[in-house]
């Protein structure tokens, strides 16, 4: 078996009940056993100002060791606005700054967005996938993952609610071990 590989999961969303995070935790359920998964909290990232770099805060630099830490990172995002959530954006420009020193460089990156509508997160997963190139990750293009209807997808207790929902999401996890086996 290959070596287990660290996962940092960032979750877009700070609800405690968000189908998000019911969503990433049947994803890190069904993925292969030769990935670890830690989702990092991003509520507790204080806001990016440029004028606090001299001396970032605490929660900035545990932050970012976090990711520098893990092998690759998986995102998993609402929509809002047809745009990823501020506070994953936010979370993201505290770990890629100061320019020179992005704890995301290289490293692979898997992108699952949701939505309670029919489209997926369609806007939140393109729009994160544009400041992914930016920032040097390897995303894995296919398969794409978009989970619509996401209320129908996980239940109120986080059940995945059928087995076309199971299949779909361990398929992404078995593409997603392979693609950080292969890049990380």
């Amino acid at each position: 078996m290959a070596s287990v590989k660290k996962v940092g999961v960032l979750i877009g969303s700070l609800r405690k009940e968000s189908f998000s995070r019911k969503i990433a935790k049947a994803v890190i359920a069904l993925a292969p056993e030769s990935l670890s998964f830690e989702i990092i909290e991003i509520g507790g990232v204080s806001f990016f100002n440029q004028d606090l770099e001299a001396t970032p805060p605490a929660d900035w630099l545990t932050f970012r060791e976090k990711i520098k830490a893990s092998d690759a990172i998986l995102f998993v995002t609402p929509e809002y606005n047809r745009s990823m959530p501020g506070v994953l954006k936010n979370a993201i420009d505290v770990a890629s700054r100061p320019y020179g020193h992005n704890a995301f460089n290289g490293k692979p990156a898997g992108i699952v967005s949701t939505s309670i509508g029919a489209i997926g997160g369609f806007g939140s997963n393109h729009h994160l996938r544009q400041s992914l190139t930016f920032l040097n990750m390897a995303q894995l293009a296919q398969p794409e993952m978009y989970v619509g209807n996401s209320a129908q997808v996980v239940g109120e207790d986080g059940e995945v609610a059928n087995d076309a929902s199971k299949d779909y999401l361990a398929g992404f996890g078995a593409a997603f071990a392979a693609w950080v086996h292969k890049t990380a």
